[in-house]
């Protein structure tokens, strides 16, 4: 219990980390990819949400007893599908940076720095970028059964539940590839070395979830979450991997 709860405040962790003196340089492309996404967010959620909810949630529907929850459901559903869409983009955009903040900070926690990590922008470009495709890929070959479910009545409650589970272990996913790909772990080995640790796994999507949700603090919760991640690696994943 207290490893899951550590889980989901890993990501506040990182913001603090992100703050340190020697990191900032590492922050500010992820940073400003944050506020592209944010800004996207809000445009789509201003003109699309309220059609949306209507569709699924009908006045007078046969659900109507348990409207107030679905209600919430369904919202946090709507928002991570935007979530996840513009992080993709995003993590697409800032993935050289993530790597080489990863090495960072993993230098900074434990003194050493990974050996298989590029130290330069463009040798970082490559790799970064094929492994932001792959987990485009992992991505939908995932998320697009659970999508067809939520458009069946009566079955689009339980597979609501299914996408914010999924939300979470793929926001995991994301960001621990940035530690552990330093360390050239292919990404069945990342996945592996996770379900190893799933409830904390779990808990840290839940964290940054959470975190993309408060107010001006969601524009640093790109680096806020490749930093706690890399301080997953280091204090927990690094000994499961090996």
């Amino acid at each position: 219990m207290l490893s899951t709860i550590d889980g989901f405040f890993l990501p506040f962790k990182g913001l603090r980390l992100i703050l340190r003196p020697g990191l900032r340089r590492f922050v500010i492309v992820p940073f400003f990819a944050n506020l592209l996404i944010f800004a996207g967010l809000a445009y789509l959620s201003a003109h699309y949400f309220g059609a949306y909810m209507d569709q699924w949630l009908p006045d007078g529907g046969w659900l109507e007893f348990l409207r107030p929850v679905l209600w919430l459901l369904f919202a946090v559903a709507y928002a991570l599908a935007l979530f996840f869409g513009f992080t993709l983009i995003a993590n697409l955009i800032a993935a050289p940076f993530n790597g080489m903040l990863a090495a960072k900070v993993e230098e900074m926690l434990s003194g050493q720095a990974p050996s298989d990590a590029d130290e330069s922008l463009l040798k970082a470009i490559g790799p970064a970028i094929s492994g932001e495709i792959g987990k485009i890929v992992y991505f939908i070959t995932r998320a697009l059964p659970i999508l067809i479910l939520m458009v069946i009545p009566g079955i689009n409650v339980l597979a609501s539940l299914a996408w914010l589970l999924f939300g979470f272990w793929f926001l995991t996913i994301e960001y621990t590839d940035y530690p552990m790909g330093n360390h050239a772990l292919k990404p069945k080995q990342q996945r592996a070395t996770l379900r190893g640790k799933r409830l904390k796994s779990l808990a840290f999507g839940a964290g940054v979830t959470t975190l993309m949700l408060i107010p001006l603090v969601q524009f640093a919760a790109m680096p806020a979450a490749v930093a706690a991640a890399t301080k997953f690696w280091v204090d927990d994943l690094q000994q499961s991997a090996g």
